[in-house]
């Protein structure tokens, strides 16, 4: 299996996957939760059903209402206050609403504006702080691997198959907001970073097979890479499926508060998957030819 011959094929897929997110990121932008913007969460507790929740805020002073299940007949409530009006007297308003049709209100949470940016601010630097560290490990750990490649080279590719994986991730989630109104939290945050580990992870399987095959093989570097990638699929492949399968009877059988969390780790682990496979090996031999390249052109120049 000529995985390394098709390499273009796979980069194709690749932007194919890619653009339409990064299409909808940039003229849509994601669906932020109330973490990110600011709002008012409500636990309800509520025996009469979601329907009578949902009267119950059909006339209050709120917008952006979302109600999701969380349990046997208790409710997640998340809302914006509109306009100019005092959220204290708004959820009294409320909890008043809700104890007439026999539901009651086990906990109630406001978040401000300061706090939202703070947790947009930290969701930022945690991104940008793992890819920076990532690099940092993964050249200091591949720093003996034999000519032709450099320790660097390993951890900027690294680093640009989990950079694919999340722009993937978060470009999918914006047409979800979109086209579905799937709101982004914390949650998701927390669910890019682990995408970013498992990546980072299943490619680093791949190029330390490739540093072993560098020191024992004379083959060149393409196939030395194709063969490495054919060693390690059977394990690449039967780590992700168990992965997947247990997150698929999580986002079927968890409950709706985690509904969107477990889906977005779905959809990174196969993005990882793929990306760790198809991308980044492939890429370090790109990377390699892109430099043999160079090199042959500056000993053609004629000498002055």
């Amino acid at each position: 299996m000529n995985i390394i011959g098709r390499r273009k094929l796979w980069y194709i897929i690749s932007l194919l996957i890619i653009l339409p997110g990064t299409f909808s990121l940039f003229h849509y932008g994601l669906k932020v939760g109330i973490e990110f913007t600011g709002g008012q969460v409500m636990e309800i507790s509520s025996p009469a059903g979601q329907e009578a929740v949902r009267t119950a805020f059909s006339g209050a002073p709120v917008e952006d209402v979302t109600i999701v299940s969380s349990g046997s007949n208790t409710y997640t409530v998340r809302y914006r206050q509109a306009g100019d009006t005092d959220s204290g007297a708004t959820a009294a308003e409320l909890k008043t609403a809700l104890a007439a049709s026999g539901a009651e209100t086990t906990s109630f949470e406001s978040i401000g504006p300061s706090v939202s940016r703070d947790i947009t601010r930290n969701a930022i630097i945690s991104v940008a702080l793992a890819s920076l560290a990532i690099v940092a490990f993964v050249a200091l750990a591949f720093r003996n691997t034999p000519p032709p490649v450099s320790p660097l080279s390993f951890g900027v590719v690294a680093v640009i198959a989990l950079l694919h994986d999340s722009l993937a991730l978060v470009g999918i989630f914006s047409l979800l907001g979109h086209f579905a109104g799937v709101e982004v939290d914390s949650l998701f945050v927390t669910a890019v970073l682990t995408v970013i580990g498992f990546s980072v992870h299943d490619t680093i399987v791949v190029f330390d097979r490739i540093r072993e095959n560098l020191k024992r093989s004379t083959a060149s570097f393409a196939v030395i890479v194709n063969d490495s990638i054919l060693e390690t699929l059977g394990r690449s492949l039967g780590t992700s499926l168990t992965v997947l399968l247990t997150l698929l009877s999580l986002y079927l059988f968890g409950g709706e508060t985690i509904r969107y969390f477990v889906l977005a780790l779905l959809i990174g682990v196969g993005l990882g998957t793929f990306s760790s496979i198809l991308n980044a090996a492939p890429l370090l031999v790109t990377w390699h030819a892109f430099k043999a390249q160079r090199v042959e052109r500056r000993k053609s120049r004629p000498a002055k």
